[in-house]
């Protein structure tokens, strides 16, 4: 079972829309909007994990963790 939170997550803020946007580098095609940073992370992480569990309950192939460290 792949842990959701050992992913990599990332916030920026958009100016376009004025909000946060919660990213996962795992998976670069969703994103979430939100009022404040922790908002953006918490719906970021809950939308991954629910994600995650589809494609295990379909029996699809679940990216691994991208463990990537810059210094």
């Amino acid at each position: 079972m792949i842990n959701h939170e050992h992913y990599t997550y990332r916030i920026i803020w958009s100016a376009e829309d004025e909000e946060f946007v919660g990213l996962c580098a795992e998976y670069p095609s969703l994103s979430y909007l939100a009022d404040n940073h922790y908002q953006a992370l918490e719906g970021i992480t809950n939308l991954v994990k629910d994600v995650v569990a589809d494609m295990e309950t379909n029996g699809e192939k679940i990216p691994k963790y991208s463990y990537t460290l810059s210094c």
